[in-house]
Order: structure tokens, then C-alpha cells, then sequence
């Protein structure tokens, strides 16, 4: 394994002194990489240096500016400070220099959900979808969008396609319950909100829904 890869796994192993060790020693030995200040930026970014690490990706950019995962890196940072403009700016960046993978679109569909701007998002989530598709949370933010852009029957296939992926997705079992209590099902609703709680106890959302559905059904 070489050093980069051995930091990147202290990393993973939440042992960011030993990263950091190495990170810096590629530094040293190849000044002029724009990867290892990435990769330090990365870590700092991690471990919430949001000033240091915006000074390391910067200096990526500085040394190549077409690094686009030095534009990723300013793009979660500046995410994690909820200046959700400027990450835009630079996740978009990202991809204009070649950058395909679906975290950076799916970043990019989180930033206009943050704004509550859910068709904005669709696409970008979609393709997300598209690149990891196996990834039942990415899955369950494009249906959550769907949702919240009104596109019930569209959202109605993408939380069941997380619950076949993971059937033990609590916020997929609510959220097909409230598409099912709007489908005027509310046998299908209950069961989604028991399991919803049956998951996660302390879901509120549910034991409302839940609760609401048992009185109606009292006072038939």
C-alpha cells in the first residue's frame, strides 16, 4: 500500500495524526501535486478545520486549476457552512472539469433542496440515481424531492424502490404512508407508519400519522 493510500485508510479508521503525518510528508515530496493538498484538505474538512482546509484546496487550485476535486473539496465546505451559492459555484465547477461521480450531483441536488427549490433538484438527483444505483439513500432524497415538487406517483415508486432495497427505512415506510392516506388507503398507511415506528420509536412523524389514522378509524 502505497503513502497516500495508507493516509487515506488512517482516515477511514478516524486516525487522522497518522494521516496527517503522511499527507504531509507526500507534500513535501512532491510539492508541486495539487492531490496531496487535496487529500489534506479532505481530512481537515473532516475533522471541521474549515478555515486550513479551505487554504489547502485553494493551493490545489493554485498549483492546477483545472483539479476538480479541489472544487468538490471548496464545494463540501463551503456546504457544511450552509453557503450553499458559493458551494453551487464550485460543485459545478467540479463537473465542468470532468468530475462524474454521483456524490457531486447528488450534492448539487441537496443544495436546492436546502433551498427549497425541488424540481431544481430533480435532475440532479436523478442522475445520481443513475450513477449509484444501488444507493438506497440517494434513492430516498430523489423520492423525498419528488414528493415535495408534487410528483406523488413518481415519489410513490422511488420510496418503494428504497424499501426494496432496505426494508428497514423508516423515513421510506412514512413517507409511503402519507402517498398511501392521500391514495385514500389507510389500511396500506398504517401498516407503513407501524413499521416506521417498529424501526425507529422515536419517530415522531409516524406516531402522529399512526395515531390520527386510529381515531378515524374509532369513529366509523
Amino acid at each position: 500500500m502505497d503513502k497516500n493510500a495508507q493516509a487515506i485508510q488512517y482516515m477511514k479508521d478516524n486516525e487522522y495524526e497518522k494521516a496527517a503525518e503522511l499527507f504531509n510528508e507526500l507534500i513535501e515530496e512532491n510539492p508541486g501535486d495539487p492531490v496531496g493538498f487535496v487529500n489534506f484538505g479532505n481530512l481537515l474538512l473532516h475533522i471541521n478545520d474549515f478555515v486550513r482546509a479551505e487554504r489547502f484546496f485553494k493551493k490545489a487550485i493554485e498549483l492546477d486549476e483545472k483539479t476538480a476535486t479541489a472544487y468538490y473539496g471548496l464545494g463540501n465546505l463551503y456546504y457544511e457552512q450552509e453557503e450553499y451559492d458559493r458551494a453551487e459555484k464550485n460543485y459545478q465547477r467540479a463537473i465542468e472539469l470532468g468530475l462524474a461521480e454521483s456524490d457531486v450531483y447528488f450534492m448539487l441536488g441537496m443544495i436546492f433542496q436546502q433551498k427549497e427549490q425541488f424540481k431544481l433538484a430533480l435532475p440532479y438527483l436523478l442522475r445520481a440515481v443513475e450513477l449509484s444505483p444501488d444507493d438506497y439513500e440517494i434513492q430516498f432524497q430523489y423520492g423525498l424531492s419528488l414528493a415535495q415538487a408534487e410528483y406523488i406517483e413518481e415519489a410513490d415508486k422511488a420510496f418503494k424502490e428504497v424499501l426494496k432495497k432496505n426494508p428497514e427505512h423508516s423515513d421510506a415506510h412514512y413517507n409511503s404512508g402519507v402517498i398511501s392516506l392521500l391514495h385514500g388507503d389507510a389500511e396500506t398507511a398504517l401498516h407503513h407508519f407501524e413499521e416506521s415506528l417498529r424501526i425507529q420509536p422515536d419517530h415522531v412523524l409516524a406516531a402522529n400519522g399512526k395515531k390520527n389514522i386510529e381515531d378515524i378509524l374509532k369513529q366509523e
